[in-house]
C-alpha cells in the first residue's frame, strides 16, 4: 500500500493533509447528507437504494467491459454483469461482516462476482481465495477497516478501493470486488449508511481518468495518492447527483 512515511500512529493521516483533500472530503459529506435528507429518501429510501445499487452494478461491470445498458437476458448471459448484480444484492447482508471481518467479506464478494468467470473444475480452489503473496497487504487493509485509522470516511473508502485495484488479490473480477468493497466501506463507516450514492456511474463516465488515477495510486507517492483520493471524492459527489436524480424521479 502506498502509505507516505509518517511519525504518527495512523498510517493514513498524511493523506488528509494532501492538497485539496480536506476540501474534497467536506464536499462529499455535504453532497451525501443532502441525498439522505431528500424527502423521497426519508421513508421510501429502500426502493431508491435498490435502483442505485442496480445502476452501480451495471456501471461497475461496464468499467470492465460488460454491456452498459443490458436487457433482462444480459443480466444472466454476461458473466461480469451477473456477478456485479449478485454482489449488489448481497450488500446489506455483508455490511456487518465487513465491520467485523473484512477479509471474510472480501472472500464472499469474490465468490459472488467471479462465479461465472472461473472454470468450473477450478471453482473450489479459486473462488474467494486470494492469490499467494497478497496476504500481508490484505491484512493491513483489514486492520485499517477495523480501526487502525481515524481518517475521514471518504479517504478510507478511496484507500480501500485503490488498494484492492492495485493488489488485484483474486486474479478475476478484482475491479467489481474493489468497487463493491468501497461501497461496503462507505456504508459501514457511516458516510452513506443507506447506500444511496452511485459513485460507479462517475467512475464510468470518467473512465480514462479513473484508470489513470488508479495507476497513480498504485505507483505510490504523495502526488499519486492525492490524485486518486481527489478523483474518488469527485465521483462520490457525482454519485450523489445520480442518487438525487433517482429520488426526484420517484418523488
Amino acid at each position: 500500500m502506498p502509505v507516505a512515511p509518517s511519525p504518527t500512529a495512523d498510517p493514513l493521516a498524511p493523506f488528509v493533509t494532501l492538497p485539496g483533500v480536506s476540501d474534497a472530503v467536506g464536499r462529499v459529506r455535504d453532497a451525501v447528507v443532502a441525498v439522505h435528507n431528500h424527502p423521497a429518501n426519508r421513508r421510501g429510501f429502500p426502493a431508491n437504494a435498490a435502483e442505485g445499487a442496480l445502476r452501480g452494478a451495471r456501471a461497475s461491470a461496464a468499467i470492465d467491459g460488460a454491456p452498459l445498458t443490458p436487457t433482462t437476458s444480459d443480466l444472466v448471459s454476461d458473466p461480469l454483469l451477473a456477478g456485479a448484480v449478485r454482489v449488489a444484492d448481497e450488500h446489506a447482508r455483508l455490511v456487518p461482516v465487513w465491520k467485523s471481518s473484512p477479509l471474510q467479506a472480501l472472500a464472499r464478494l469474490h465468490v459472488l462476482a467471479a462465479a461465472d468467470l472461473v472454470p468450473v473444475p477450478r471453482h473450489p480452489d479459486e473462488l474467494g481465495r486470494p492469490r499467494p503473496g497478497t496476504g500481508d497487504r490484505l491484512s493491513l487493509l483489514a486492520d485499517l477497516v477495523t480501526g487502525a485509522t481515524a481518517v475521514p470516511a471518504p479517504v478510507l473508502v478511496a484507500v480501500v478501493h485503490g488498494e484492492l485495484l492495485a493488489l488485484a488479490p483474486f486474479g478475476t473480477a478484482d475491479g467489481v470486488v474493489a468497487r463493491a468493497a468501497a461501497r461496503l466501506a462507505a456504508t459501514a463507516s457511516g458516510l452513506d449508511p443507506k447506500s444511496l450514492v452511485v459513485p460507479e456511474v462517475g467512475h464510468l463516465r470518467r473512465l480514462a481518468e479513473y484508470r489513470s488515477a488508479a495507476a497513480a495510486f498504485a505507483a505510490g507517492g504523495a502526488e499519486g495518492v492525492g490524485t486518486w483520493v481527489l478523483h474518488c471524492c469527485a465521483q462520490w459527489e457525482a454519485g450523489a447527483r445520480e442518487a438525487t436524480s433517482i429520488a426526484e424521479s420517484r418523488a
